[in-house]
């Protein structure tokens, strides 16, 4: 392998691999954003069934 085909395959691959790193960056955001949403529905659940229960007990 000459230095230009070096030169070559190693920008390629680090381009290939530097896309790769930016697409899961954006996953990770995805998922996070996801557990958030996800935790504040959780919250909002507990929210409402202990007023409920508190709401039954005062009944």
């Amino acid at each position: 392998m000459n230095l230009q085909d070096f030169e070559t395959q190693y920008r390629e691959t680090m381009a290939e691999t530097l896309n790769d790193l930016q697409t899961a960056v954006l996953l990770l955001a995805q998922v996070q954003q996801r557990i958030s949403k996800i935790g504040s529905s959780v919250q909002n659940l507990s929210e409402r069934v202990e007023e409920f229960i508190a709401h039954e007990k005062a009944e």
